[in-house]
């Protein structure tokens, strides 16, 4: 049970860390156009990743058994995945690179999962077939990291080019007054496909951590009021949902402002109809993943987008130097994260547990 309680309190940890690293993405556009400012974007943020995780599980669902052999996890190898990915959710976050928070736990779940198995790569589910629909880390993982930033980039490029042909006997005052509008609706959609994304990740690795309790017998001995901790199949309970909405966006108002920083000001200079293009390309790229049930990273997709639409006015306009050093930081996220999984696990079975 102590042990359970150390991965709970790492677990709302890593939450938080995603609220002020990934869910700041859902608002950087919003606030960089200043079309609203950081307190209420925050507060728009925090309303809709919370309606927004609470519309599925099909991502934890995916996170928590569809990429290692649950034979390998136990409460090491989660406490494992998550202190890699908060590792490297800090060391990205104090650089203010928007580094995927999604791909660093589940690089450390498969690196832990493999240091569990004694060094068996078997236990990583590459790919298999559930319910006649492909399952595993190259079609929900692998692919979708090289095609989601590809269909981020074009995508916002093209919607931003037929925006400009629209728009080009149009004066500055009438775009900015109307897509400021228009973009609380795109910034809210963001903020909505966010949470139905990215905040059950950390709903299924909660719920995998009480699957494995009550499977171990951890939870055998409970009081009567702790039952609901009892969880004999893998299920997303309600109130894990709400708790991680609920941390997520308190991470948010907490330190969201570095990376907004990063992607709002430092790559383009933006204004409301790019950010309208942006989020709304976005959003509809991480709003079908999360139908799918593929645990997308957000900050890929978005950050791309911005990179499309700066794009479109002039190549030079994006600032390439800030952009190969987020790229570095995508590329390195999965093995880095993977390595110090298996170390961290590595390290604790040597003690004994």
């Amino acid at each position: 049970m102590t042990l359970f309680i150390i991965v709970l309190i790492a677990a709302i940890v890593f939450e938080y860390i995603n609220g002020f690293h990934d869910a700041a993405n859902a608002i950087a556009t919003v606030i960089s156009t200043k079309v609203l400012t950081p307190r209420k974007a925050i507060f728009m943020a925090a309303f809709f990743n919370l309606f927004g995780a609470l519309m599925g599980t099909a991502v934890a669902t995916t996170i928590g058994k569809g990429l290692v052999d649950a034979e390998a996890v136990n409460m090491v190898t989660v406490f494992g995945a998550l202190f890699s990915a908060i590792v490297w959710g800090l060391f990205t976050w104090w650089l203010g690179l928007p580094s995927s928070s999604s791909h660093a736990l589940v690089g450390g779940l498969c690196g832990a999962a493999v240091a569990t198995a004694g060094g068996n790569f078997g236990v990583l589910h590459w790919i298999e077939t559930i319910n006649g629909k492909a399952s595993g880390l190259l079609p929900k993982i692998v692919l979708p990291m090289f095609a989601s930033p590809l269909l981020g980039f074009f995508g916002a490029a093209t919607l931003m080019l037929i925006l400009y042909i629209f728009l080009k006997r149009c004066t500055p005052y009438f775009v900015n007054k109307y897509f400021g509008k228009l973009q609380l609706l795109s910034a809210s959609w963001m903020g909505f496909s966010h949470g139905s994304n990215d905040a059950q990740k950390t709903m299924g690795i909660i719920a995998l951590a009480l699957f494995t309790g009550t499977r171990s017998g951890a939870f055998d001995d409970l009081p009567q009021w702790l039952s609901f901790l009892h969880t004999p199949e893998f299920v997303v309970h309600r109130w894990v949902m709400i708790s991680c909405a609920l941390i997520m966006a308190a991470g948010t108002a907490g330190g969201g402002l570095r990376i907004i920083k990063t992607m709002g000001h430092k790559m383009v200079k933006l204004q409301p109809v790019h950010g309208f293009a942006a989020e709304t390309t976005a959003a509809a790229i991480i709003g079908a993943a999360s139908h799918i049930g593929i645990p997308l990273s957000t900050t890929h997709v978005i950050s791309a987008s911005i990179m499309g639409v700066g794009a479109t006015k002039r190549l030079s306009a994006v600032k390439w130097g800030i952009v190969s050093r987020i790229v570095w930081a995508w590329v390195l996220t999965l093995p880095i994260t993977g390595l110090l999984g298996y170390l961290v696990c590595l390290g604790i079975h040597a003690l004994g547990y």
